[in-house]
């Protein structure tokens, strides 16, 4: 969340959509305790963190099974967000509000009764409490009343979905923020969104 010039060019958000049955998770834990049984210490898979064999590995099992995935994505070029929205508790849910609205209105309902949105724990209660409010509103907004929902938080460790997403998001971000599309070309064929959300906006010089 650095504004500054000294900070990333751009925020990313995703969202990674799976229905059952979850056959992704199985196969993540399987790969989890073949590194372990190779001597790594592996506790839970971050993109940013882990060593490029086992990100090679674990976008390896992603690709296997993209088509029980949806991938929606957020990009933010910071510089154009002006002053007020550069907080984090009016940055963060009005962003995640507006990453929602594409899954929610061009993914398929039919048949489905429930929608369970996790993101990952957030230490602070009011913005736990500001986010939730963001997706609530979202989901209210975009559902049909015969379809329930509920927001939860877990730590992202305990939730290979989680997971999942960080690699997603982590990929689509290198592909801004580097120019690497590496690993944003093993997945791009199930990114369903990928909104520019300030494209047209104009630039806020940073002043100390």
């Amino acid at each position: 969340m650095d504004f500054s010039p000294s900070g990333t060019k751009y925020f990313s958000l995703t969202s990674v959509i799976k229905l059952r049955p979850f056959l992704i998770a199985p196969e993540l834990d399987n790969l989890k305790f073949d590194l372990i049984e190779l001597g790594l210490d592996i506790e839970c898979f971050h993109a940013a963190e882990d060593k490029q064999p086992v990100r090679d590995r674990v976008f390896g099992v992603i690709r296997r099974h993209l088509p029980n995935l949806r991938i929606d994505n957020l990009i933010v070029e910071k510089s154009k967000t002006g002053p007020a929205l550069q907080d984090t508790l009016e940055f963060y849910p009005k962003m995640l509000g507006y990453l929602l609205r594409h899954p929610l209105k061009n993914h398929s309902l039919t048949g489905i009764d429930e929608v369970v949105v996790i993101t990952d724990n957030i230490p602070i209660q009011k913005k736990k409490k500001a986010v939730e409010k963001a997706i609530k509103m979202t989901l209210r907004k975009m559902l049909p009343d015969t379809i329930r929902y509920r927001v939860m938080h877990h730590a992202s460790k305990s939730n290979f979905g989680l997971q999942v997403a960080d690699y997603c998001n982590w990929a689509i971000y290198r592909k801004w923020e580097s120019g690497d599309a590496r690993s944003y070309d093993l997945i791009k064929t199930q990114i369903m969104s990928e909104f520019d959300i300030l494209r047209t906006g104009t630039t806020h010089y940073y002043k100390k």
